[in-house]
């Protein structure tokens, strides 16, 4: 039963429960005490007084012993400053732990390599999510990426929150941070880690200035087929930021089949291959072979983390491509 006072004097009434403030969880239903102002019209129960009286020690002792009810037994929203979060893709990880929200972090992917992420449970690879797991620890936050769309729809419907982030561009590793941190309640840690890494980003780019001329890079991601990553991809934003040209830059998509004639054309000044395509296999074949770069051993084995994954961790991959750049943007 709900009561509600007027001048003093308690009325019977009723409220309706207040909403949930977090859109993905549940509060107990039933009822919620609440202290509303009545007419004195209203009034039952008790003498009637007219309104404008003074309050007597009674009724004072009264509304206080409501609003004591009030506060002990109403629902409380659920809201979290510092939310459970798990992150499904390996730079999802790597943002969390960037801003300081490594301690929010209860699950990862198979693929998350950081030392501090060391011990917590493996909750996606590339085959799917481990769904039933995820929703027993009971996170707040489950972030991932659009591709896993899918993936995540019976975690959506057992009433988790789920935020799916593009991490494809290098204007997208800022956004991340910052949305990241609004949803974790680190704002001021991302905005300053943005900072840095910008601040970061401009003294290694300093390093291009004098650079005489800008050498072409080709990055190989498969070599039978051969597949390489086109203009629009965010690995050719790092060769640019780096001072070098995408020898591929004339593929439009961000990664995609390349031709031989088309690499043999491209005469590329330099190679560098993810490991797991062991290009150092198949250096003796054609048109491998024939690449300048290869006559001149200017072939590497990149970190993929470093270099092809957009994340915190981008201004180690753009000072190992300038280190590999420098000697032939200098060179009289």
């Amino acid at each position: 039963m709900l009561t509600t006072v007027c001048d003093g004097i308690l009325t019977r009434g009723s409220s309706p429960v207040p909403a949930p403030s977090h859109p993905h969880r549940t509060v107990a239903s039933g009822g919620s005490p609440h202290t509303v102002a009545r007419p004195c019209r209203h009034h039952t129960g008790f003498p009637r007084k007219p309104c404008g009286q003074s309050w007597t020690a009674l009724s004072v002792f009264l509304c206080f012993l409501v609003c004591v009810v009030n506060a002990a037994v109403m629902p409380q929203p659920v809201q979290s400053a510092r939310p459970r979060v798990v992150a499904l893709m390996p730079s999802m990880a790597e943002d969390l732990y960037a801003i300081g929200a490594g301690s929010q972090v209860v699950a990862v992917s198979a693929f998350t390599d950081l030392p501090q992420a060391r011990g917590l449970p493996r909750v996606g690879d590339v085959s799917g999510i481990d769904v039933e797991r995820i929703v027993a620890l009971n996170p707040d936050l489950v972030i991932g990426i659009p591709s896993q769309t899918r993936q995540v729809e019976p975690l959506r419907r057992a009433g988790l929150r789920v935020v799916l982030l593009p991490d494809a561009t290098y204007a997208e590793i800022f956004e991340n941070l910052r949305t990241i941190g609004e949803l974790t309640g680190h704002q001021a840690e991302a905005t300053a880690t943005i900072a840095r890494l910008q601040r970061e980003t401009a003294q290694l780019q300093a390093r291009t200035h004098r650079f005489a001329r800008r050498p072409s890079l080709f990055v190989v991601l498969g070599s039978g087929p051969i597949w390489t990553a086109g203009a629009t991809s965010y690995i050719s934003t790092l060769i640019e930021l780096a001072g070098g040209v995408n020898a591929a830059n004339d593929l439009h998509a961000a990664y995609s089949e390349y031709s031989a004639e088309a690499l043999l054309r491209a005469a590329p000044d330099v190679l560098i291959s993810d490991p797991a395509v062991h290009l150092d296999a198949v250096l003796d074949r054609e048109p491998w072979r024939s690449l300048r770069a290869v006559a001149l051993h200017r072939v590497y084995s990149m970190d993929p983390r470093l270099v092809l994954q957009p994340g915190p961790n981008y201004n180690q991959g753009l000072r190992w491509l300038i280190d590999r750049l420098t000697p032939l943007a200098t060179a009289r």
